[in-house]
């Protein structure tokens, strides 16, 4: 054997795959991720498509042969059966479908100085730094004192808000503090209003906004209580770069590895084992909940096709898990934090990541080297273009994700998603190559992975 046959090659996304269908490709996931940027706007979305596609809603039948599951409009569970018995296990791809943003808190509303806010806490890891100063949507649920259900989506109507910062020239010492206490939580207080309702004696742009919402939508101050309401950045999808080979936008982490999914299981193939796609909540704020990966009802689901745990612990012990998630993008202007050798690069496809967590591998999954040898030789074998990597250099900090506890239930799994710049900013940026490499990889391990 040649030297050169001895060495790993990287190859770029660019001069594998065909230009039209990555840019085809791309095209409809931002088209998608600009329409739906909560987790409610993603599931209804995508029970819409499916519905087009056949697909059967699981509480009305289990006999189909694609079906969902909707687990309180925030998860999404998609199955096509295989032609051999769900005894003999499953493909599964798992993605989240949170993202760091800005929630109302429940009593919001108020009036300083003739100006009007809502109070925010929040939601997932962010540099609160990045939020002020930037036009923002509100997005949401409102359930009235009737138990009607009251959408908002502020995008929709052209409406932007935005959080203030204080000017240069009278921040001195907010410069001087750290940059993680810079700006403080309680002062992620969004602006919304500064018109006085004429009637008023107090609270004029108050009761205004307060008189807005009740014409508008039908809700008093006591509604903001059973809401669910979200501050998350207002605009498109965009291409980005002289070339147009890149996309900026809200949520890459974790929709590029949803979405991908999600067409991936809508474009494959029948297979030989059954194929899921479980696109799953609350993982930004560490997967509690009764939807997040930790809740049962992956479990109830499936035990409408099994006769009992047992036979469901079988099984799972027979399947194997691609954990949708993203890595860092090595970043040139932060070359300190990573290793360049286990780093991952954009535009070099879809990144396998063995292992996650902090440290010592605390917090993570550690995935077999019989596991990764399989899908390492299924990706070579259908050219799917893919690197691997780690978060980071040891000791710099790290993350989590699904895979652990998918993990605990037997089955092997790996993390797998595309390298993202500026991760968990309110505009992330990646490949539209390694997009689509993404897509592909999942495409065939729910086709062929046996």
């Amino acid at each position: 054997m040649e030297l050169e046959e001895l060495k790993r090659k990287k190859r770029n996304v660019w001069d594998f795959y065909p230009e039209e269908e990555i840019e085809k490709f791309s095209k409809t996931y931002s088209d998608f991720l600009s329409e739906a940027k909560t987790e409610r706007e993603i599931v209804l979305k995508g029970e819409e498509i499916l519905k087009e596609k056949a697909f059967i809603n699981i509480d009305d039948s289990v006999n189909g042969e694609k079906l969902y599951k909707k687990i309180k409009n925030k998860s999404l569970l998609i199955i096509k059966k295989g032609r051999k018995d769900i005894k003999e296990g499953f493909n599964l791809v798992t993605a989240h479908i949170d993202s760091p943003r800005i929630d109302i808190k429940q009593n919001p509303l108020y009036e300083d100085t003739d100006i009007a806010f809502l109070e925010t806490h929040y939601y997932g890891g962010i540099k609160k730094y990045q939020w002020v100063s930037i036009p923002l949507a509100l997005k949401g649920v409102i359930i009235d004192k009737n138990g009607k259900t009251i959408n908002i989506n502020s995008e929709k109507d052209n409406i932007i808000f935005s959080i203030p910062d204080l000017l240069p020239h009278l921040a001195r010492r907010q410069a001087e503090k750290k940059l993680s206490e810079a700006i403080e939580g309680e002062n992620l207080n969004v602006l919304i209003g500064s018109k006085p309702e004429k009637d008023s004696k107090e609270d004029k742009v108050k009761n205004y906004i307060l008189k807005y919402l009740n014409e508008k939508y039908g809700i008093i101050e006591e509604d903001f209580i059973s809401s669910e309401l979200s501050l998350v950045p207002y605009g498109e999808a965009k291409d980005i770069g002289f070339d147009k080979s890149l996309i900026l936008g809200y949520g890459h982490d974790d929709r590029s590895c949803a979405l991908t999914a999600f067409y991936a299981i809508l474009d494959s193939e029948p297979s030989e084992k059954w194929s899921l796609v479980y696109l799953i909540d609350k993982e930004e704020i560490g997967s509690e909940g009764n939807t997040s990966a930790q809740s049962m009802i992956f479990d109830e689901v499936l035990l409408n096709f099994v006769e009992d745990y047992k036979e469901l612990i079988n099984i799972y012990a027979k399947s194997s898990v691609l954990s949708g998630d993203v890595n860092a993008a090595f970043d040139p202007n932060y070359k300190e934090v990573f290793e360049p050798k286990n780093s991952a690069y954009i535009n070099n496809g879809v990144v396998m990541t063995k292992f996650t967590g902090r440290g010592g591998k605390y917090d993570s999954n550690d995935a077999s080297a019989e596991f990764i040898g399989k899908v390492r030789n299924l990706f070579n074998e259908n050219n799917v273009v893919w690197q691997t990597a780690e978060l980071g250099k040891v000791d710099e900090g790290g993350g989590g994700t699904v895979a652990l506890f998918f993990a605990r239930k037997g089955m092997d799994v790996v993390d797998m998603g595309p390298a993202v710049l500026s991760m968990h900013a309110p505009f992330e940026i990646i490949s539209k190559g390694d997009l689509y490499s993404t897509y592909h990889a999942y495409k065939v391990f729910l086709e062929k992975f046996k």
